[in-house]
């Protein structure tokens, strides 16, 4: 069952357990080296990892928001909390003062903006307007 709590809660709780009880960790770091089939060599790095973990939740949260029901409402509503609060945070927090945060913070923008977008286009069709017949 897919709860009205917004899950781009759970990179903003991931970033901020990364950013402030790891301090020493950078977001540059690289996690695994993978060797293509051109001859490249791909390193993951922390960010990466992260931001793709970021755009996973957001599938989910785009999900969420296609159900009809009134915890919608409040699922939106909680969203678009959860963007002010993490906007606030990149603007006046100097561990949020990084490439990524400013990335899941345009994730949140953009789940905010999908969620309404995909309401009222499901309100639309459960609403026919018709015109008035000539009396």
């Amino acid at each position: 069952m897919l709860t009205p709590i917004p899950l781009l809660i759970i990179p903003l709780a991931i970033y901020n357990i990364i950013a402030f009880l790891t301090p020493g960790v950078a977001w540059t770091s690289g996690l695994a080296e993978i060797a293509m089939m051109s001859g490249v060599r791909w390193t993951l790095t922390v960010s990466d990892v992260f931001l793709a973990l970021c755009l996973f939740v957001l599938l989910f949260e785009v999900m969420k928001a296609t159900r009809i029901s009134s915890r919608s409402i409040v699922d939106h509503i909680l969203s678009l909390l959860l963007f002010v609060c993490a906007l606030i945070e990149f603007l006046m927090v100097p561990q949020a003062g990084t490439s990524p945060f400013a990335l899941l913070v345009a994730i949140m923008l953009l789940d905010v903006i999908i969620g309404f977008s995909v309401s009222i286009r499901v309100a639309q069709r459960d609403v026919a307007l018709t015109a008035a017949p000539d009396q």
